[in-house]
Formats: structure tokens, C-alpha cells, sequence
């Protein structure tokens, strides 16, 4: 009698994958589904009005619930410059551009990111994010 294959939990890789594809859609279910209920996401080059850390997956859907939802930016591209897989096979480093646009303006901006993930069964358990202020900033005028 066979069993079929208990799933598999997501890797670091897959895990930003879909990271990214949260940022590209602005789901803040989609992106707080990744985390493990006590995570922490760290923001430690903070914005202005933004939180230097959400503590929980509700804290992190609440909080990029509130934060994509004021923001008129849309989102056009998510561009993975690279990934970089560690001695911890459970972290991996990541730098990315978002590219969007603000409608009402006409206006495309970017913003330089690196992330810090640390996933362990496939869940994110600690992200340190970290934003290019400006560009957060010209996103948000």
C-alpha cells in the first residue's frame, strides 16, 4: 500500500518568488501567507510614517494592508538583480528593484531593495528589509 508524498515545504528561492509575486499584485494575504504566525519583519532604513517593524503574520497583513492600500503607486515590475543562498540553507539574501508608476502624475519611479529572509518549513520566520527611503519617498508624493 503506498502513501502519496507528504508536501513539501517551499525553499528560501520559492519563498521569494512568491514574495515577489505579492509585491507585483500589492496582496497584503498573499505576502502575510508566507510568514509564520510569530514572525518579525524589520524595516531597519525606516520611512517617514512607515513602522520600523511589524511583529506577527496579522501585524505584517495589517500593516502592508494600510501601506498599499493609501499608496496611488502601482507596481510594474519586480526585478530580481540576485540571490544569494548562504551558509544557512534556511536564509537567503536578495536585491531587487520595484518598478512602478504614479497614474495621476505620469510618473515612473524605482526603489533599490535588499531583503534578509529567513525561512524555515517554508515559512518566513524574520525579514530585514531594507527600502531606498527616497525612492519610497517619490512613490508615496
Amino acid at each position: 500500500m503506498s502513501h502519496p508524498a507528504a508536501p513539501t515545504a517551499r525553499t528560501p528561492h520559492e519563498v521569494l518568488t512568491c514574495y515577489y509575486q505579492a509585491m507585483l499584485n500589492k496582496s497584503p494575504d498573499d505576502l502575510a501567507d508566507l510568514y509564520a504566525v510569530d514572525a518579525v519583519h524589520e524595516f531597519p532604513f525606516t520611512s517617514p510614517g512607515f513602522p520600523a517593524r511589524f511583529e506577527g503574520r496579522e501585524a505584517v497583513r495589517a500593516g502592508y494592508r494600510a501601506a498599499w492600500g493609501a499608496s496611488p503607486a502601482q507596481v510594474r515590475e519586480v526585478r530580481r538583480v540576485s540571490a544569494h543562498e548562504t551558509a544557512d540553507p534556511e536564509v537567503i539574501i536578495a536585491e531587487h528593484v520595484v518598478v512602478g508608476t504614479l497614474p495621476a502624475k505620469d510618473t515612473t519611479f524605482t526603489v533599490p531593495g535588499l531583503l534578509i529572509l529567513h525561512v524555515h518549513n517554508g515559512l518566513i520566520m524574520r525579514v530585514r528589509d531594507y527600502m531606498d527611503g527616497s525612492g519610497v519617498a517619490a512613490a508615496r508624493a
